[in-house]
């Protein structure tokens, strides 16, 4: 109904509506594109498009699907050519009923006998009768719900050779039954008899649609003063098409590869900008649900590292960054932690600060959370101040640890209510910020063995070692 609405806006205004044909969705997203104000569901280039002829071969169904997925992937409004209404009276009821319902914004019928040919098909062109073809006009104005659906009335008197008088006679007929604008269409290669038909019949103050397909060189800025609202580029769209398609088929049929071709057709990359790809993946990552993307991520890294007193590193940390900010090949451990996190699906991210808080720089897919007395606390609060009220699922990394994807993912999929990631323990290489834990099934240390066990519980904990220790904690929860 909007498009309706513009639509009859723009005629309503003194500017020319330049409506293009087309006869698929992506031809009618190109139209839009390319700056035109509407489009035409073009009987021919819909026939065409079938390998059939414009002869009523098609079941209004037909066009009418082609003209919705035209509607559906443009934003312009959508003219639809329906031929002579597809049968008599009632079928033209039925065609304005199933038209507007499906939010198509005019639609166009001629004045032919059903069924037609194409106007530019051959010598016989045989007309309906005044009285019956206005008798679909009252019949499409009466059914019609939307009072800025428009009917356009479609003349076919100069094509059929019957003359200015007759054509003229047919246009005041046909608006005095309530046509919202008048086409007249002739196939004679000069515009005389078409400027003649405006000048006698503008007026009547009715809108003027011309489709200049046989007299190409009749120019825009000539149409406005002859009462002509709408000029409908018909059928360029399918010839221009036809001409690069068989140019292409040719050119590598002969060379027998795609070199001769591929720099004269557009890059994939373009069709899927037509195909609205992007759109396709925004709205996968945003809306399509997964059990990672509600699984809440947080990053303790408030406290300040420890004073070290040999370690080049440790004094390195303690005087310049906090441990996650320091980069190795450019890129900072907390980056690189994010980027895994992220090819996982998990989005939710928060990091603790509180020792160089002013370190981290705002990043709209991380929020910081800062803890004011990380000085006076342990590592736990930091992890609380993270948690929601509401129950989460939650992955709990500490910061100065680089993380390998899969052992996060083995993680996140655990169908335990507490997991946590450990490794073995090396007795001869007691680490001095470890943390240690015993846990039931002994890890192996030489050899090659299968391990089944699905769980290994976790017997005890400790920051200090301890005689029966294992395994250490990695920093993972």
């Amino acid at each position: 109904m909007k498009n309706s609405k513009n639509l009859k806006a723009i005629f309503e205004k003194n500017k020319l509506v330049r409506i293009v044909g087309a006869h698929d969705g992506i031809t009618a997203k190109l139209i839009s594109r390319a700056g035109f104000e509407g489009v035409w569901a073009s009987g021919l280039e819909i026939s065409a498009s079938y390998g059939v002829p414009d002869a009523n071969i098609l079941t209004m169904t037909q066009y009418l699907e082609r003209a919705i997925e035209m509607n559906d992937s443009s934003s312009l409004p959508v003219i639809a050519d329906c031929d002579t209404g597809y049968g008599n009276v009632n079928n033209v009821i039925h065609m304005i009923e199933s038209y507007e319902k499906s939010g198509i914004s005019s639609v166009c019928i001629e004045d032919k006998l059903f069924p037609k040919v194409n106007s530019f098909f051959g010598n016989k062109q045989p007309l309906a009768s005044i009285s019956e073809f206005c008798g679909k006009l009252e019949a499409a104005k009466a059914t019609k719900k939307n009072k800025d659906f428009m009917v356009i009335a479609r003349i076919e008197a100069l094509i059929a050779r019957q003359g200015m008088k007759e054509a003229l006679k047919r246009a005041y007929e046909y608006s005095d039954a309530g046509a919202d604008a008048i086409l007249i269409h002739s196939k004679e290669k000069s515009p005389v008899e078409i400027i003649e038909f405006c000048k006698k019949f503008k007026s009547r103050k009715i809108p003027i649609v011309v489709v200049p397909t046989t007299y190409p060189k009749f120019h825009e800025n000539l149409m406005p003063n002859l009462g002509i609202k709408m000029v409908i580029y018909a059928n360029q769209v399918i010839r221009s098409s036809v001409t690069s398609i068989e140019k292409t088929l040719q050119k590598i049929s002969k060379n027998k590869n795609l070199l001769s071709v591929d720099k004269e057709i557009v890059p994939v990359k373009k069709i899927f900008d037509l195909q609205s790809m992007n759109s396709l993946k925004e709205n996968e990552e945003k809306y399509l649900d997964s059990d990672n993307k509600r699984i809440l991520t947080i990053i303790p890294a408030a406290g300040k590292p420890p004073k070290g007193k040999t370690d080049k590193i440790d004094k390195f940390i303690e005087s310049r960054y906090p441990v996650c900010l320091i980069k190795i090949k450019g890129e900072s451990i907390l980056k690189r932690n994010k980027r895994m996190l992220n090819s996982l699906g998990l989005k939710i991210i928060k990091v603790i600060t509180g020792f160089k808080s002013e370190s981290f720089k705002k990043n709209g897919e991380i929020q910081l959370i800062k803890n004011e007395d990380y000085n006076n606390c342990e590592q736990i609060d930091s992890i609380m101040a993270g948690l929601n009220n509401k129950f989460q699922d939650t992955l709990i990394l500490f910061s100065d640890v680089l993380f390998d994807r899969s052992i996060i993912s083995k993680l996140i999929n655990s169908k335990h209510d507490i997991s946590i990631g450990i490794d073995k323990l090396s007795l001869n290489n007691r680490k001095k910020y470890a943390d240690y834990l015993e846990a039931e099934h002994d890890p192996v240390l030489e050899g090659r063995s299968l391990l089944n066990n699905e769980k290994n519980l976790i017997k005890k904990f400790s920051k200090k070692y301890f005689k029966n220790s294992n395994y250490e904690f990695i920093g993972a929860i």
